[in-house]
This record gives C-alpha cells, sequence and structure tokens, in this order.
C-alpha cells in the first residue's frame, strides 16, 4: 500500500492479505477471497469525512455486509459503477448481476452481499446521507436498485470521478464541498432527482462535469491540427453552442482555450530534458501548431520570451 501527497491511498494485495484491508482502516468494508479462485485488489481510494472515491479492480473477492442500524452513525450511500466484469449483487427482494456500464446505489445501514469472481473494474463515490437525501424523493427505495448502461448521466458520473480523482483540490476542505455538491447533482439525476435539484444540477453539477470532459477531450487531442468545436461537439453528444456558452462561463472562448493548452504543452515539452535534441519546429507541430511562425508569435505573446529563450534556461 502506498499513499501519495494528494492523501489517495494505493491499494494492491492478493489472496488473503485482502481479509486485513477493513481491520486496518485502509477501505470501507471487508473483504473475502473466494476459494480456489486468483483473488487480488488493485484500486486507489480516497478517504474524506464528506467524501470517499475509489477507482480501479477487484477479483476473486466476496464482500459481505450485515445490516446496520442507522443509530450507529454509519448510513452514507454508495454509488457503484460497475466499468467492466460482473458484479452480483445479494440483498433484500433477491440476486442482481450488474454488468458493463450498470450501476447501483447501496446503504451502509442496508445488508448485502457483493461477489466478484472475475475481473472487475468499477468506481464507487461514497456520500452523506445528509447531503445526498434531499435532492431525490423516496432515496431509499432506490437503494440496490440496477441502474441499466446507457442512463444519461452515468458515463457523466464515470467521467467526473476520474477526473476528481487525482484533483489535489480535494484536500482542501472548503473548496471540496463544491464538488461533493456537483457529485451530489450527477447520482440524484441518475436516481431520479427532484423537480428543483434537477433544475439546479444542470447549471452546477451537470455544467461542471461536461466543462470537465470537454477539457479532457481537448488534451486530448491537441495534436490533432483539425480540433475544432464541432468536431469535440460531435464526440461529446451536445451542441456547439452549448460548448460556447460553457466557456463564456469562464470568460474564455473555445478557440483560446484550446491555444493556452497547446502553448502549455509545448512550454512542458521545451523544458523536458528527454526533448534537448528534438527540433523546435517539431515540438510546435507536436503541441498542434500547423504553422510554425504563428507558434513563435504566440509563444513569446504568451510567456515573454521566445522558444529558443525558454529552453536556453
Amino acid at each position: 500500500m502506498t499513499q501519495s501527497a494528494l492523501d489517495a491511498l494505493h491499494v494492491k494485495v492478493h489472496g488473503a492479505a485482502v481479509r486485513t484491508l477493513h481491520e486496518r482502516g485502509l477501505t470501507w468494508v471487508s473483504f473475502d477471497p473466494i476459494p480456489d479462485l486468483r483473488c487480488e485488489i488493485d484500486f486507489g481510494i480516497r478517504k474524506h469525512p464528506d467524501l470517499g472515491l475509489l477507482s480501479g479492480t477487484v477479483r476473486g473477492v466476496r464482500h459481505v455486509h450485515a445490516h446496520r442500524d442507522s443509530g450507529d452513525g454509519n448510513d452514507d450511500f454508495s454509488f457503484h459503477l460497475n466499468i467492466s466484469g460482473l458484479s452480483t449483487v445479494t440483498g433484500r427482494g433477491g440476486e442482481t448481476t450488474l454488468r458493463e456500464g450498470d450501476a447501483m446505489l447501496l446503504s451502509y445501514s442496508a445488508g448485502r452481499t457483493i461477489t466478484r469472481p472475475a475481473l472487475v473494474d468499477h468506481r464507487v463515490v461514497r456520500l452523506l446521507r445528509a447531503s445526498l437525501r434531499p435532492l431525490v424523493r423516496h432515496i431509499d427505495d432506490a437503494v440496490l436498485r440496477p441502474i441499466p448502461r446507457g442512463t444519461a448521466t452515468l458515463n457523466l458520473l464515470k467521467g467526473y470521478v476520474d477526473a476528481l480523482f487525482d484533483d489535489p483540490i480535494l484536500t482542501m476542505p472548503h473548496l471540496r464541498q463544491l464538488f461533493v455538491t456537483q457529485l451530489c447533482d450527477l447520482v440524484a439525476l441518475t436516481l431520479g432527482a427532484t423537480r428543483d435539484a434537477a433544475a439546479a444540477a444542470e447549471g452546477r453539477g451537470v455544467r461542471a462535469a461536461r466543462l470537465r470532459a470537454i477539457k479532457t477531450d481537448i488534451d486530448a487531442n491537441l495534436a490533432h491540427g483539425e480540433l475544432s468545436l464541432a468536431a469535440v461537439a460531435r464526440r461529446q453528444s451536445i451542441s456547439d453552442s452549448y460548448i460556447r456558452k460553457l466557456f463564456e462561463g469562464e470568460e474564455t472562448s473555445f478557440s483560446e482555450f484550446v491555444l493556452t493548452r497547446r502553448l502549455l504543452r509545448a512550454h512542458r515539452l521545451l523544458l523536458d530534458p528527454r526533448r534537448v535534441d528534438q527540433s523546435i519546429a517539431s515540438i510546435a507541430f507536436e503541441a498542434g501548431f500547423g504553422d510554425l511562425s504563428y507558434f513563435n508569435r504566440t509563444f513569446k505573446r504568451f510567456y515573454g520570451a521566445t522558444p529558443s529563450e525558454i529552453r536556453v534556461r
């Protein structure tokens, strides 16, 4: 087990060692190996008083969680996204198999057994009951109810969890609350938010998650010289005008954001000692610039120095 400066704990164990994790306070729940199967856990987990995130894989494990009275102080909710593999959940009302892309809300005051014989990649968002309950009508009725893949906000929620997982801002309680609110928005919309909660979520959690997904898309495609607003909108299944409004809300534009990200990437490459023999033109093209003269002009305007001067420093 290792822990980073971002307070994310990396848990990687196998065999009988999985039984010790909960006893040592490393996980929220206890695990048992399934006899005669390969058993291993490899995930990252972030534990805060008001938010928990888990991301990674398990295989050959069974988790038995007994019913608890909510009076024990632990009646949080956990929202499970089954990214790949099969998770069999047994609780009140029978047994459900979560397949690729499915999800389910669990409560720490409700008993259940989760069995994962083969490799499962999953995400877990742990939220306080007090944070989530007001946003969803009859929320306890949603516990242990499978949510099929394709539900509109599931992919958005998964992408937002992945983006937030390594964000150091989560270590700051006064700022973390904003992300807790946004995650509650997305989970509530998936479960069936009240009318008021749904309206608030569109301008809050959904907006934040959409913008984060768009920025991630841009970063992944910066090297493509023809990166366009229309192409990003098509990949994100939203309109051009919606993307424009999102960036206007940050007092910038799509093109300005793309240019800034390309300049930042070029700057990083220029300072990389492994790139010392790479030409400036090659670095400019790798960052997505198609015109070397334009690159040199914008770079100097942005950094107050030419690419050659930055590299010398």
